[in-house]
């Protein structure tokens, strides 16, 4: 969307076919049947492509505010900081950005996942469980949070303290790619090409905040302008880290958590799930377009 919303989509050298896939297990089945080349995921499919061997690396961070996602809880619920999630129903995937989000809120709790109920659901079913109280507690990020508030805070739903909850997520996303996609020259060049034009859309957003209100919030999925503007106001500026070893330190750090759980079904390494080669793009286009490299990477 915003690819298209920005211009950038018909500056793109090649014809994109592009698809909606929920959640990071979706797309890594699309990535196994060839059905896709290049996805945007949060932090965690990317380990989880790992932990399958799968050879799925990432060609491009992202980085938004790590508070934008929050811990939603279900009207009646009478949880409102971490220490609360003792026997609670949480929504879990496995494979999502929520998960880490989840397994990071319980680590701060002092809790283990055996101390709570962890309820395996489809990432597009978090909304609906907590909203009905099928969950008492669910990681939504926008524009799921800004629904969910606006049907279930006036029944009494609501947060776990943002306080609490900030660092339980990275903030960041990926692009990552088909190791086969790398490999093949005219597609690696197109994949070049997606993460100059990606970079440039995004950007697009963090200087038109009020056009991309109206064009994807407003118009594309339904939320009035003033629930939009909270949306981009609460995912803050929108940065680049570069592909280098404090950006792999991060994800590092991510697949260690969900390693202490026992969620993982085995060892794997960060390093092993990036093409640093990308990181050309990102330096050269990040400073081209006014962009910024973010905390990660920084100099």
């Amino acid at each position: 969307m915003a690819l298209r919303a920005s211009g950038e989509l018909e500056k793109l050298p090649f014809t994109a076919q592009f698809a909606n896939f929920t959640g990071g297990p979706a797309i890594l089945e699309a990535f196994r049947a060839g059905a896709a080349d290049v996805a945007s995921v949060g932090d965690t499919p990317p380990i989880q492509a790992l932990a399958a061997g799968e050879d799925v690396p990432i060609i491009l961070a992202r980085q938004t505010d790590p508070s934008s996602t929050q811990l939603a809880v279900a009207p009646g619920k009478n949880i409102r900081k971490l220490a609360d999630l003792r026997g609670a129903k949480i929504a879990y995937a496995e494979g999502t950005a929520q998960q880490v989000i989840v397994l990071r809120a319980l680590e701060k709790a002092g809790l283990r996942t055996s101390d709570v109920e962890l309820v395996r659901l489809q990432l597009g079913d978090f909304n609906d469980a907590v909203r009905t109280g099928q969950v008492d507690v669910a990681p939504l990020n926008e524009p799921r949070l800004t629904r969910f508030l606006a049907e279930a805070g006036p029944r009494g739903g609501g947060v776990i303290d943002p306080a609490e909850t900030a660092d339980t997520s990275s903030g960041l996303n990926y692009l990552y790619a088909r190791r086969e996609a790398l490999e093949d020259p005219a597609k690696a060049a197109a994949l070049r090409a997606y993460v100059d034009h990606y970079i440039r859309s995004q950007q697009w957003i963090n200087e038109h905040p009020a056009e991309w209100v109206q064009q994807y919030y407003v118009e594309n999925q339904g939320i009035s302008q003033a629930d939009g503007q909270r949306i981009v106001d609460s995912l803050g500026q929108i940065t680049f880290p570069r592909l280098d070893a404090a950006v792999v330190e991060r994800q590092q750090a991510t697949i260690d958590v969900i390693d202490r759980a026992g969620e993982l079904p085995k060892k794997v390494r960060a390093s092993d799930g990036f093409d640093l080669r990308f990181d050309q793009v990102v330096t050269t286009t990040v400073p081209a377009v006014g962009a910024s490299y973010g905390p990660a990477g920084a100099s």
